[in-house]
């Protein structure tokens, strides 16, 4: 929506009683700092990032694999029936949402939850 039609809608807003503020510019900044307050970008879009990490059915059979112990790339691939690529795939994903840690071993890479007490409460709920 174009900053024009904000500001009409606003200045409709205020002059109709509907919102608290009189000066509809004024009441425009105290909005702007309700939601860096309330809804702070950055938050927003870690909270983003989780959500979008557990939208995805492949992604959620992993974590629940990963729930009940440590596994490498190698197992999750055949346990999954997935191919190396989407297996490392759907793991950076988890991995950039902050759901996994990992440890090297040589060349092998081991997955684990990095948060299980998260995932028992989510299981709880009836969401894992």
């Amino acid at each position: 929506m174009s900053k024009t039609k904000l500001n009409k809608r606003l200045a409709r807003l205020t002059s109709s009683g509907i919102c608290p503020g009189e000066d509809a510019s004024k009441y425009s900044v105290e909005l702007k700092q309700l939601a860096e307050e309330i809804a702070e970008a950055k938050t927003s879009e870690k909270q983003s990032r989780f959500f979008k990490a557990l939208a995805d059915k492949t992604r959620l059979r992993i974590l629940s694999l990963l729930r009940v112990r440590e596994m490498c790339v190698c197992e999750i691939m055949i346990a999954l029936d997935l191919t190396q690529p989407t297996a490392s795939h759907h793991l950076g994903i988890l991995g950039n949402a902050g759901l996994l840690n990992y440890r090297k071993e040589g060349k092998w890479v081991y997955y684990s939850l990095a948060n299980l007490k998260l995932f028992e409460n989510l299981r709880k709920l009836g969401l894992l």
